[in-house]
């Protein structure tokens, strides 16, 4: 297989196949969690499951001074990472030219040297993260394959997407190839990984919300 072979197959079926397990696989984890269901509460309400998941939903996004000061460093590598990715997916004009593509919507992009930027402060922040947690007992221990699969599959499109932007070592053709190839990993093994909590985080947070705020109990 050719370098421009293997950008077409990339770019075609390599894209439809992992597009397909994505959504499939999303659908599934959540049909697994309403399958789930949830038991008739017959205790009297005294308070609101509206407001208290809201009031969660919020509060576990912003941490609080002790809980910042605790753990610093991994809060704030942690959420240079995830805005990071963000900004990177979803303001680099290519990636939205290839979203409006699929979805038929698009929207202004960030310039390219400020997303680029992005993209080391992001690679950087990863490193930094698996570092400090290789580096504490505890964590280390935690620490399993499913935790460095996921860290790995999510530093990888950042990485060949810098070295394509760049030009680095090979051709344009397989350095592309190599970045949509590592970006299709990622969304094959998502839906089955911990990386699910990119759309489950809000709704589980609510969840837990809304049961302490049906009690009445700060959660």
């Amino acid at each position: 297989m050719t370098e421009i072979e293997l950008l077409s197959w990339a770019r075609g079926p390599g894209l439809q196949i992992a597009t397909v397990i994505f959504v499939a696989g999303i659908v599934i984890r959540f049909f697994e969690i309403l399958m789930l269901g949830r038991k008739t509460n017959l205790a009297e309400a005294k308070g609101s499951e509206m407001s208290g998941g809201l009031k969660t939903m919020f509060t576990r996004t912003v941490p609080d001074r002790a809980t910042y000061k605790r753990s610093a460093f991994t809060i704030t590598a942690g959420y240079l990472f995830h805005f990071g990715l963000f900004i990177t997916f979803f303001f680099y004009a290519p990636h939205i030219l290839l979203i409006k593509d699929i979805i038929g919507i698009g929207w202004p992009s960030l310039p390219t040297p400020l997303v680029d930027a992005t993209a080391v402060i992001t690679i950087i922040s990863l490193l930094a993260v698996l570092a400090n947690r290789l580096n504490n007992k505890v964590m280390r221990y935690l620490t399993n394959f499913e935790d460095l699969l996921t860290w790995f599959l999510t530093l990888a499109p950042l990485v060949t997407g810098y070295i394509a932007f760049h030009r680095i070592g090979f051709t344009a053709p397989t350095l592309l190839a190599v970045h949509i190839l590592s970006v299709e990993l990622l969304m094959i093994v998502f839906p089955f990984t911990k990386l699910m909590h990119a759309f489950t985080l809000f709704l589980a947070r609510w969840y837990n919300g809304a049961v302490s705020g049906y009690k009445g109990v700060a959660s």
